[in-house]
């Protein structure tokens, strides 16, 4: 079936692998390969043939989405794009992650092992000819892992928007899906610092003003682990680079050009306005946190086709969960 004769309608939502599965199983991309049309997905061709231009300076109204049922059917999918790729510019998850898992369900375990200082084993001891093999355990956390549900609502009238241009009402899709990510990574950032039996260790400031000698203090707790990565607030990423010892010309020359900040301890400074003020989390990025989501961004598709955008929710659902507990440490700030 070629592209501009698939029939298009909100029931392909209801596909389990997607829209742009069910999409592609009726009008499959390969058969573009090598023409005018390879490198776009299906859903991409569909808008090329209802000549939707979602950006640019000749980016079609939203009222285009509308003008057929079949076209109307494409603008959960325009919306969820947009949303995404918003998260994906706020793109700090994807420094401070270790793994993502994939669920279908609301219930997931996490692993944990006794890999790290098992009993009666130390890294100097070899394995003699007969002797047995010492067994790292790998087991299920007792608890699960707390998934979360983030997003807004989108409420607006479709007669005082419908002439808007789509380039624009992207950019507003996309600081969604910025919001989406900052209120993820909250969640990350309080999975690592953890509470009760989970908490993160804590090392406190030795004197009235932070210095170098804290940051190594903190850097020599990771014993097994790789200080790589270190969290913190504008503020406090301000007072780190105010140390005497990183005042580094070079480094101030990598900030000044290219907007990076020092690398303390050749670990990456991020900075974020959602980490605590008196808190700097540093962490081994490699085996700290895993993430968890229950699918992508979710759009209440029904709405948007038969409501015009007049009201519906843009969610994803996620949760973390720390893999490794010695990967991070936290070093807390006077204020």
């Amino acid at each position: 079936m070629h592209y501009e004769n698939v029939r298009v309608d909100k029931s392909l939502y209801k596909n389990a692998a997607g829209f742009v599965a069910a999409l592609e199983k009726l009008d499959p991309s390969e058969r573009y390969a090598g023409g005018d049309l390879s490198g776009l997905d299906a859903f991409q061709r569909q808008l090329k043939r209802f000549d939707i231009k979602v950006s640019g300076a000749g980016s079609s109204t939203i009222a285009k989405f509308f003008s057929t049922a079949d076209s109307a059917a494409l603008f959960p999918e325009y919306v969820s794009r947009a949303v995404a790729q918003g998260a994906k510019e706020e793109n700090i998850i994807e420094e401070i992650i270790s793994a993502r898992t994939e669920i279908s369900s609301m219930d997931y375990r996490s692993i944990t092992t006794d890999l790290i200082d098992p009993p009666g084993l130390s890294y100097s001891d070899t394995i003699g000819e007969g002797e047995e093999i010492p067994v790292t355990n790998i087991t299920l956390n007792e608890n699960l892992v707390t998934l979360k549900k983030r997003g807004r609502l989108l409420r607006a009238s479709y007669e005082a928007i419908k002439f808007q241009r789509l380039d624009v009402f992207t950019v507003a899709l996309r600081q969604i899906g910025a919001f989406i990510a900052k209120a993820q990574l909250k969640d990350a950032m309080d999975a690592l610092i953890g509470s009760g039996a989970s908490a993160a260790e804590v090392i406190s400031q030795s004197g009235g003003t932070l210095s170098y000698t804290d940051l190594l203090a903190l850097w020599s707790r990771f014993e097994d682990f790789e200080m790589n990565v270190l969290l913190a607030s504008p503020a406090t990423a301000a007072r780190i680079l105010n140390i005497p010892e990183l005042r580094d010309p070079l480094a101030g020359l990598g900030f000044q050009t290219g907007g990076g900040l020092g690398t303390p301890l050749g670990a990456r400074l991020i900075k974020t306005a959602v980490a605590p003020n008196n808190r700097i989390i540093a962490l081994d990025r490699r085996f700290a946190l895993e993430m968890v989501s229950a699918g992508g961004v979710a759009v209440e598709y029904d709405k948007l086709i038969d409501s015009q955008l007049e009201r519906a929710a843009v969610t994803s659902i996620c949760g973390f969960s720390k893999l490794f507990p010695e990967a991070v440490k936290v070093l807390a700030v006077n204020n």
